[in-house]
């Protein structure tokens, strides 16, 4: 798999997420998956997903920079939201808010197999 099949991939799984398409999620998504060394599965890992929806109304990805280097990806995503209540910890309350997201997956047979996300929770601090 080339750099740029591994992109297009990446590209459809964040269109899926902004689409809240969950049934096409195992498309992307490994049925083992494991995010900050933690397993997950498939369904802990929509689950998860769903809930940021529920508590973030308004969220969409954005990829800021995408670095393919099978089997890996970097990417920095954008988000300007309003999360409805706390978010990472912080009592964010319906404030508009702007931040990134630096994380890498690896990937297995063309699925996301391992993720290692952070969040700029000192962003976010700013802006309250």
């Amino acid at each position: 798999m080339t750099g740029d099949d591994l992109a297009g991939i990446y590209r459809a799984y964040i269109a899926c997420l902004n689409q809240q398409d969950w049934p096409a999620l195992g498309q992307f998504v490994h049925d083992d998956v494991v995010r900050n060394a933690r397993p997950l599965g498939l369904s802990g890992y929509r689950a998860m997903l769903e809930q940021d929806f529920r508590d973030i109304p308004d969220l969409r990805f954005n990829i800021e920079m995408l670095i393919s280097e099978p089997p890996r990806i970097a990417a920095r995503l954008k988000f300007d939201c309003t999360p409805v209540g706390t978010f990472l910890g912080l009592a964010v309350n319906g404030k508009r808010v702007s931040f990134c997201e630096n994380v890498f997956y690896e990937f297995r047979d063309g699925q996301i197999r391992q993720v290692w996300s952070v969040i700029d929770k000192t962003a976010i601090e700013a802006q309250l």
